[in-house]
C-alpha cells in the first residue's frame, strides 16, 4: 500500500526563512526542511495500480503556475485540541483553481471527493497533547509574511509514518504551464 498526497514544495528562500522562525515550546516537534510543504491534496492509503493511476491522471492536468506568499500563522485543531501550528499563504485563488483541477483528474481515477474545505498552508509544527502554552510562539508566526514566489510544478509524494515524523518522497513531478 502506498499513503500519497499531491503537494507544491515551496522555493529555498522561503524554507529558509520558515526553518528559520522555527524553535522553542513545550510538546512542539518542529518539521525539518525536508518535510515542508504546501497539501493541494491528500489521497491516502492505495494500492500499488490506483498509485500508478493516480499519477497518469495527475499528468493530465494542465494549469498555470501558481504565486503565493507567505502570510500570518494558524492552528489546527482535532477536536477542540489544538495539534498543528501551521504557516499562511496567500493569495488562495491560484492554489484553489489547482486544487480543483487536481481533485477532478483523481475523481476520474476513483478517488473519493474531498470532503474538508481546502485550506491553503504549510505545516511547520506538530503538537502533543502535552504541549506548553503557545501564545509566544504563535505571536512570533502570526507576523510571518515572505515576497511572492511563483511555483511552476507540483509533485505526488508518499508518504511513510515513522516515530520521528513523517517522511515525505516525491514519487512525480508535474509542469504547471500558462496556457
Amino acid at each position: 500500500m502506498h499513503r500519497l498526497f499531491v503537494a507544491l514544495r515551496p522555493p529555498p528562500p522561503m524554507r529558509v526563512q520558515l526553518v528559520g522562525l522555527m524553535g522553542g515550546g513545550s510538546g512542539l516537534r518542529w518539521q525539518g526542511d525536508e518535510q515542508l510543504h504546501l497539501t493541494l491534496r491528500f489521497i491516502g492509503e492505495v494500492d500499488h495500480h490506483q498509485a500508478e493511476d493516480i499519477a497518469a491522471a495527475l499528468g493530465s492536468i494542465h494549469a498555470p503556475p501558481v504565486t503565493f506568499a507567505l502570510r500570518g500563522a494558524g492552528l489546527l485543531d482535532r477536536r477542540g485540541v489544538p495539534d498543528t501550528l501551521w504557516a499562511g499563504v496567500t493569495p488562495h485563488d491560484g492554489l484553489r483553481l489547482l486544487a480543483e483541477r487536481i481533485g477532478q483528474a483523481l475523481r476520474r481515477v476513483g478517488v473519493p471527493i474531498e470532503s474538508r474545505a481546502f485550506l491553503p498552508h504549510i505545516t511547520v509544527a506538530r503538537l502533543s497533547r502535552h504541549a506548553g502554552p503557545i501564545d509566544d510562539i504563535l505571536a512570533r508566526w502570526s507576523s510571518l509574511a515572505s515576497s511572492p514566489v511563483t511555483v511552476a510544478h507540483f509533485g505526488l509524494y508518499e508518504s511513510s509514518l515513522g516515530g520521528e515524523g513523517a517522511r515525505y518522497e516525491a514519487i512525480a513531478r508535474y509542469p504547471l504551464a500558462s496556457t
